[in-house]
């Protein structure tokens, strides 16, 4: 079982859902290669760009939004 899953937002974004964590970043489609966008969020709420428990994968580049090579390529499999 996989601790992320992938929620399309639109064409070029995904949300991913951790099973303990919440929403940890979004898979983003730029200039033809897809990045691993981390986030976290502060006591209050506040949206913190980079942050969270994936902080140290943010800008991961990977082939295609999939939950099998997300997994693999944040360390979560």
């Amino acid at each position: 079982m996989h601790e992320l899953t992938l929620h399309p937002v639109n064409a070029g974004v995904w949300r991913v859902m951790h099973s303990q964590a919440g929403h940890v970043g979004n898979p983003k489609l730029a200039s033809g290669v897809w990045k691993f966008k981390a986030i976290g969020y502060g006591l209050n709420g506040e949206l913190i760009p980079g942050g969270g428990p994936l902080t140290d994968r943010h800008n991961t580049p990977f082939a295609a939004p999939d939950e099998t090579l997300l997994n693999a390529g944040l360390g979560t499999s």
